[in-house]
């Protein structure tokens, strides 16, 4: 009798379902011990794999309350991808459907944060542009500029203080969160991301541009909505963070 995907996929996610019928070890018997012990290695790793791409809800919620959404989230999201750097892509929106986690509402959003670290470490190598192209334009040229970002630039919207969160569980002496929505940005100008909180407006000036509006004409659109908006410390997180790759200055 022969198992089949299906059947070996949910027994092998599911500590609960028996041994698949049939399914025989390398002797030619029954594989009923074996196969528990294959099983359980496989959920000790994506725990450990749970732990590695999600620090943050670790420490929000605890070693043990993580190990046990790990082992809930394994058998609703089995493994797509033999890659483990794409394991865990639907666990902000498990945790958002969670009743027991509703009085947690910053959860999936601190998710959504581990993940955009976790891209922001993979993506692609990208040359920044050096700072000085910036400085030696005309004023009324870079106001006409449009500029290209890094693969590994991240940006993150919540209503919660999510930079402030991140801060407190990751940085010693580091002060409460405060009572307010906070947008992020992650560059990673060496090896390592960097989080930065980004200013009201930041994150609506950079959409802008990445749908390819002038500074001056995402300028315009963000001072509509908030008038103290300061484009140059947006400017100078982004090149600081090795984020900005092109310079686009002929209008």
């Amino acid at each position: 009798m022969s198992v089949s995907q299906t059947d070996f996929t949910r027994a092998m996610m599911d500590a609960n379902q028996p041994v698949p019928e049939g399914l025989l070890d390398a002797s030619g018997g029954p594989a009923g011990r074996r196969f528990s012990v294959y099983r359980n290695n496989v959920a000790v790793s994506l725990t450990e794999a749970m732990h590695s791409a999600f620090p943050l809800i670790g420490k929000l919620l605890g070693k043990q309350n993580l190990d046990g959404l790990a082992g809930l989230y394994l058998r609703a999201h089995p493994p797509s991808s033999p890659l483990m750097m794409h394991y865990g892509a639907e666990f902000p929106e498990f945790l958002a459907g969670m009743e027991q986690l509703k009085h947690l509402g910053y959860l999936p959003d601190a998710a959504r944060l581990d993940l955009a670290l976790r891209r922001a470490y993979h993506a692609g190598d990208a040359t920044p542009v050096d700072p000085a192209q910036l400085g030696a334009l005309a004023p009324e040229a870079l106001m006409g500029a449009r500029l290209s970002f890094a693969p590994a630039m991240q940006v993150l919207r919540s209503p919660w203080p999510l930079f402030d969160i991140w801060r407190f569980n990751t940085e010693a002496d580091a002060p409460k969160p405060r009572h307010e929505a906070q947008d992020i940005l992650i560059t990673r100008p060496e090896f390592d991301p960097v989080v930065q909180h980004l200013p009201a407006g930041g994150a609506d000036w950079i959409d802008a541009m990445n749908r390819g509006a002038t500074l001056e004409g995402a300028l315009s659109t963000i001072h509509a909505q908030h008038p103290d908006f300061d484009l140059s410390h947006v400017l100078a997180l982004l090149l600081q963070g090795g984020a900005i790759t092109h310079l686009d200055s002929k209008g």
